[in-house]
This record gives structure tokens, C-alpha cells and sequence, in this order.
């Protein structure tokens, strides 16, 4: 329990101000409520005494006023500090979770599914948000609360001060067994929480496949499947906690039991007064509720410390530019030495060497699953090489700190993602500096100005999550024209054109050709027509760079080139030009 209470101090972080604040708080809260027991004593001195004036009675009445206001007023803004703590310390676990997750090999994405990084960010965090801090507040306040009071005992007789000292020994030894025995259920019970997460995701995404198939009920299945697996794990934690909770109030009961005899027998033997008799009583009766309710919060302690081991993990994933500089590149040129890269037992690239001069266009061509985006992502350092290296502008990628490389290049990828955000505010992602005419400018460049117009609120219109709202060419023009906006030295385009129908594919193959003159063009694509102007031409296959040239130099000698083009030309997929 100690240990779990350590690490939400440290997951705390900035926050543990304000988790002290709540503490202190809550201690004068406690002391507010002991007031309680000085009005009780007032009261039963005034009857021991036989006292018949109407000032015990007031006196009392203040005392119970100030308790009421004075725990009113603790209570208020302790709520307010552990609130702030639990929210803020959340909430700043999520922002430099995405601040890690920017830096990570993509490969980290692979391993951990959507649902599982979801799930994380959401659930599990918001168990952290909800009760870390008031478990913390609670338990460690609860104890020294009642630690305080049972040293005022103590005060006031020895024999029942020591009585109910042990009576908060026996308390947390069976505290810390129930935490024991929480180790297991805990953690199960997070695991199925985010394969929980993982299955609903999985089933909203794949939504259209399941109707086009038919599988609502099978789908449906899968989903029922996991939310009875996540509802058994978590009826197995209640099943685990309450035979604790109910032996935690036995033993709480019977010290306090205890310490209530034990003081009726030192009176009966004339060595408690009788009013000190009466005030134990009372206080028998007071002495372990703080105790208990900081137990009850106790058994959220496992689950909590499982939900943030879990936020904690990606932590430990290696960061990408741990070492990196804000370097310049001489030029825009790239060099891949001696590459080779696999995903685990499957190789990609296998001792691959290239140059692309600057301000050259280079065009990448190859059957599918043969490494032509692999070898553009490890430019970017989506990955890292496992041996060999590249460079941009003459420095190795793995010296430059991320953003530092990025701002050299601009990427247009096969499958588009824009956010849930303004049209403008979409093609200013990779510029935010840019002016609204800067935007309508690259949106004309890139062929996108005019459905843009058409849209309700034209620039303004917020665009559904992923850009689902828009056609697949439309989501893939905007792309361009944010890549054509950041206006990077060295461009990137994977299929860039393969969503763009023929009306508009000639205008925008202008617009490139025109926006990325003077700069270094990498691409990827398969129409005849993207890369026979390319100043070279690179057929990769099976990891290997199997041919080089121009598309004359490739189409005149035998090889794959040539096939691939004779091949599309017959079926009328490439249209050869003259």
C-alpha cells in the first residue's frame, strides 16, 4: 500500500502542491470535528457537575457552530485542491504522452493497438483523474487524523491512548493484506477495460465492412464477448474487496468496543474520573471513521497503481531524438549507405545505397510489398535503419532532433488524414504562421479552392474526424496543398495522385511540377505519366534496388521496368504518350 501511495505522490508531479494543500486542509478539518467532542464534554461536565446555568449550553452550541462552519470551509476547498490535482496531474500525463508519442518509432504503433493507446489516454487515465489524489488525501489523512486523536487519548489516559494506537496497528495489517490480495484482480480487471476499448473501436471502424458482409451478428457477438469478459473481471474485484472491507469494520469495531470497556473498567477501579469516562464513550464512538473511510478508498490503491504502470510504460519506450541537434543541412540532398531495415523476422531493405541530389526528382517504382514506402518513412525516421545510414543535407537523420528534420521536409501520404478542424486551418497544419491568403493560394495550386468554396462556411468549415466528410480526391488535394503551404526543401509524395480523378489529375500534376520546381522530389507512384519525367528512376524489389536510369535508359533494356510498363500498357491501365 505504501509503495502505491509513493507512486501516485511521484505521478503527481506539479501537483503534489496541491495535494499538500488538500492534506493540511483536511487536518485542520479533523480538528474542527474534534470540536464536536469538546461541545459533548462541555455538556457532560455541566451534568456531572449539576450545573443548572444556561452557559455550558451556549458555550456548547458555539462549539458545534464553529465545528460545523470551520469543516464546512476545510472541506470545501480541500475538495478544490484534490479536484485540481486529480484533473491537472491527468492531464498533464496526457499532454507529454503526446508529446512522447511524436518522438517513438512508428513500430511502437504496430506492437500497441489504438484501442490499447485509447484506452490508456482515456479510460485508464480517467481513473487516475477521478481518484488518485482523493485516495492519497484520504488515506494518508485519514491515518494521521486518527493518529492525532488517539495521541489526545493518549493524553488523557495512557492505558486507552495505547489501546487505540493498536487498534490503527491492527487496522493497517489488515489493510495491507487486503492490498495483497488485490495484486492479481487489479490489473486483470484494467487488461479487460482496454480490450474493452479495443473491441469497440475496432467494431465502430470496421463498421461498413460488417454491413457490406453481413456480420452485424457475428461483430455484435465479439463486442458482447468482451463487455461480459470486463463486467466479470470487475464483479471479481467487488468479490475480492468486500470479505476485507467487512473484516476492516470488524476489527475497527472491536477496539472501539474495546477502548469503551476498557474505560468503564478504569472507572469502576477509580482511576478514570467519570467525566474522562464519558468523553472515551463518546470518543470510542468517533475515534476510527476517518480511519475507516480512508480504508474504504484504500482498495482503489491496486487499481490505481495498474492504471498508471500502464501510463507510465510508454515512458519507457526509447525516444527518437534523445541525442538529436538543431542542425542545418548543407543542401537537399539524400544518401541512403548501405540501409537494411526489417519488421522483426521479415526483411525490407537489405544493404540498399541511392543518392538524390538536391533539386532532383526522383521517382520510386516496384511491386507492391516491395519496401517503397519503408525506404520514404526512414527518411522521415517513422523508423530508425538496423543498419547503414541516411542522410539529409549531409548529416546522418538520427543527429537532428525530430522537428528539426521535419521542417525540411514536406509528405503527402496514400492515406490522408485531416483533422476535425477548420478547412484552412487543415492545410495550415504543417505552416500555422501562414496568412489566409498564403492557404487560398496553395488550395488553387493544388486544384482544392473551388470545392472548397462550395463548402458551407467555405475555409471555415470544420471538417468531421478524419475528413470523412469529404470525398477521398478532396481529402488528398487538401494534403497537397498543406504540403505545398509548408514549402519544405525536400517533398515526399506516396501515390499522391492515386485518389485524384482524371479531370483534375493534369492540373495538379502541373501545380507539383510548378510548386516543387528547385526542390528535392521523392516519389512513389505507379502511373506511367508521375514518373517518366523524373530525373531517375529506382525499381525496387525484395529489398533490393534492382535497376536505375531515366525511363529511356529502363524501357530500352530488359528488366522489370520494362515489363511493368508493357504489361500496364496492354492492359490499358498506363496510356503511353508521346
Amino acid at each position: 500500500m505504501i509503495e502505491v501511495l509513493r507512486k501516485i505522490w511521484r505521478f503527481a508531479g506539479e501537483e503534489q502542491r496541491n495535494i499538500r494543500k488538500s492534506m493540511v486542509l483536511g487536518f485542520f478539518y479533523a480538528i474542527f470535528h474534534m470540536f464536536q467532542i469538546a461541545a459533548i464534554y462541555v455538556v457532560v461536565l455541566a451534568l456531572v457537575d449539576g450545573s443548572t446555568s444556561a452557559a455550558p449550553a451556549w458555550e456548547a452550541l458555539a462549539l458545534l457552530l464553529v465545528s460545523i462552519l470551520g469543516r464546512a470551509i476545510m472541506n470545501r476547498f480541500s475538495q478544490l485542491q484534490q479536484t485540481h490535482a486529480g484533473y491537472f496531474m491527468a492531464a498533464n500525463k496526457r499532454l507529454s504522452m503526446g508529446d512522447k508519442l511524436k518522438r517513438i518509432p512508428m513500430g511502437y504503433f504496430n506492437d500497441n493497438s489504438l484501442g490499447n493507446i485509447t484506452a490508456v489516454v482515456t479510460t485508464t487515465l480517467g481513473d487516475v483523474e477521478n481518484n488518485a489524489a482523493r485516495c492519497l488525501v484520504s488515506v494518508i489523512g485519514g491515518f494521521l487524523n486518527t493518529l492525532a486523536m488517539s495521541l489526545a487519548i493518549l493524553l488523557v489516559d495512557w492505558r486507552l491512548g495505547l489501546l487505540a494506537i493498536g487498534g490503527i496497528l491492527a487496522y493497517l495489517l489488515v489493510a495491507e493484506l487486503s492490498q495483497r490480495s488485490l495484486l492479481k484482480t487489479g490489473p486483470a480487471r484494467q487488461h479487460a477495460q482496454m480490450k474493452l476499448v479495443e473491441a469497440v473501436l475496432e467494431y465502430i471502424q470496421g463498421m461498413s465492412v460488417v454491413k457490406a458482409y453481413g456480420l452485424d451478428k457475428d461483430s455484435g457477438q465479439a463486442v458482447q464477448k468482451t463487455v461480459d469478459e470486463s463486467c466479470e473481471k470487475a464483479l471479481g474485484l467487488e468479490r475480492s474487496v468486500a470479505p476485507w472491507m467487512g473484516l476492516r469494520q470488524i476489527t475497527v469495531r472491536v477496539f472501539a468496543v474495546a477502548l469503551a470497556v476498557c474505560a468503564l473498567a478504569l472507572y469502576s477501579g477509580g482511576s478514570l474520573p467519570l467525566t474522562r469516562c464519558l468523553l472515551m464513550l463518546v470518543a470510542s464512538f468517533m475515534l476510527y471513521a476517518e480511519l475507516e473511510s480512508a480504508g474504504n478508498m484504500a482498495d482503489n490503491l491496486q487499481m490505481l497503481g495498474a492504471s498508471m504502470d500502464k501510463a507510465n510504460s510508454i515512458d519507457d519506450t526509447p525516444v527518437m531524438d534523445i541525442d538529436g541537434a538543431e542542425l542545418q543541412p548543407e543542401d537537399a540532398s539524400v544518401r541512403f549507405e548501405d540501409v537494411s531495415f526489417s519488421y522483426g523476422e521479415r526483411t525490407i531493405l537489405d544493404h540498399v545505397s541511392l543518392t538524390v541530389p538536391a533539386s532532383s526528382t526522383t521517382a520510386v517504382v516496384g511491386p507492391s510489398g516491395g519496401g517503397k514506402t519503408t525506404l520514404c518513412n526512414l527518411i522521415t525516421r517513422f523508423w530508425d535503419v538496423q543498419g547503414g545510414r541516411i542522410t539529409v543535407g549531409g548529416h546522418d537523420v538520427r543527429e537532428y532532433k525530430l522537428d528539426s528534420l521535419m521542417k525540411n521536409i514536406s509528405m503527402v501520404f496514400q492515406s490522408v488524414y485531416l483533422f476535425n478542424d477548420t478547412v484552412e486551418n487543415n492545410i495550415k497544419f504543417g505552416r500555422p504562421d501562414a496568412t489566409h491568403e498564403q492557404v487560398v493560394a496553395a488550395a488553387k495550386a493544388a486544384c482544392c479552392h473551388d470545392f472548397i468554396m462550395a463548402l458551407p462556411d467555405g475555409y471555415d468549415t470544420v471538417l468531421g474526424e478524419g475528413g470523412g466528410s469529404l470525398s477521398g480526391g478532396e481529402k488528398q488535394r487538401i494534403s497537397i496543398a498543406r504540403a505545398m503551404l509548408k514549402d519544405a526543401p525536400i517533398v515526399i509524395l506516396d501515390e499522391a495522385t492515386a485518389s485524384v480523378d482524371p479531370e483534375n489529375e493534369a492540373e495538379l500534376q502541373a501545380a507539383i511540377s510548378s510548386l516543387t520546381k528547385g526542390k528535392t522530389l521523392i516519389l512513389i507512384a505507379h502511373r506511367l505519366k508521375t514518373v517518366r519525367n523524373a530525373d531517375q528512376i529506382l525499381v525496387l524489389n525484395g529489398g533490393h534496388i534492382v535497376q536505375r536510369g531515366t525511363h529511356e535508359e529502363l524501357i530500352a533494356q530488359p528488366g522489370l521496368y520494362a515489363d511493368f510498363v508493357h504489361v500496364r500498357a496492354k492492359a490499358n491501365s498506363w496510356k503511353l504518350e508521346a
